[in-house]
């Protein structure tokens, strides 16, 4: 397996990365402030963040849902945390056209788990020469995400984030992870979304977050490379995922006992 550098950080060097962040831009200051927070805590810990937010949240339950600032206000505020904080960022990109803008701005370009199939999108991204994380789809078996690695061409890691089980349901395979990873790329595991419960509120998404704890821990033993958390420092307020973003306040403690169950198993 070949690790991705993404800034200053590489995945997949047999140390633990961390990829966390609000789901959206909801604020300039909001963001910095809590970019600032994660970075204290990893800093700390010695654990390397890639900090993440979406300038746009394109897959909503409802047309109406707020999506976020926009790209030019979001990649905007991303460059700053970069520069005020020295960490890496990374982005969802929606569609072809907006990955050359986004190639430009962060260190690793993130493919939605709903777009996992599109050649354009996935080719776009690759095209950048920035490395690309793709979420393997709910609806997708973790084999076959060899295609949209081929569709990149380029540096790519693959995520974990649930698969659809039933209505409004998504359950976590262990085995995907070592499955994934045996395609020669680093693994991630999206703890946070895997507890998601699509359109579960009818007019959004509902979700368990209580539960995003126990999977960040499963997946640290059973091996991956990095680890996937969205937080908010009021998450029932946030814009977009506020069943299942976890509190700012509790991240500290999780890292403690996700590092403890890393070192344990490495």
């Amino acid at each position: 397996m070949t690790p991705l550098q993404v800034g200053d950080v590489r995945i997949g060097d047999g140390a633990l990365a961390l990829i966390a962040g609000p789901c959206v831009v909801e604020t300039r200051d909001r963001t910095l402030r809590i970019a600032e927070r994660l970075a204290g805590a990893c800093a700390r810990r010695d654990l390397p963040l890639v900090f993440k937010a979406s300038f746009d949240k394109a897959n909503r339950s409802r047309g109406g849902a707020r999506r976020g600032v926009g790209i030019d206000e979001g990649l905007a505020v991303l460059a700053e945390v970069r520069s005020e904080l020295g960490i890496p960022i990374t982005t969802d990109v929606h569609l072809p056209q907006q990955a050359a803008i986004v190639g430009q701005v962060v260190d690793l370009l993130q493919v939605p788990a709903f777009l996992c199939r599109q050649t354009d999108l996935l080719v776009a991204c690759g095209a950048t020469g920035k490395p690309v994380n793709i979420k393997k789809g709910q609806f997708m078996a973790p084999w076959d995400m060899v295609g949209a690695i081929e569709k990149v061409g380029g540096p790519a890691m693959l995520t974990e984030r649930g698969t659809t089980f039933g209505y409004n349901r998504l359950v976590v395979d262990m085995l995907s992870l070592p499955r994934m990873r045996a395609l020669g790329v680093p693994v991630c595991m999206d703890a946070t979304h895997a507890t998601q419960q699509p359109a579960g509120r009818g007019d959004s998404s509902g979700g368990e977050r209580e539960f995003a704890p126990h999977l960040a821990l499963a997946a640290v033993a059973v091996g991956v490379d990095a680890l996937f958390i969205e937080v908010h420092d009021d998450p029932d307020s946030a814009w977009s995922d506020a069943a299942t973003q976890l509190p700012l306040d509790g991240v500290e403690d999780l890292l403690d006992r996700v590092l403890s169950v890393d070192r344990a198993v490495r």
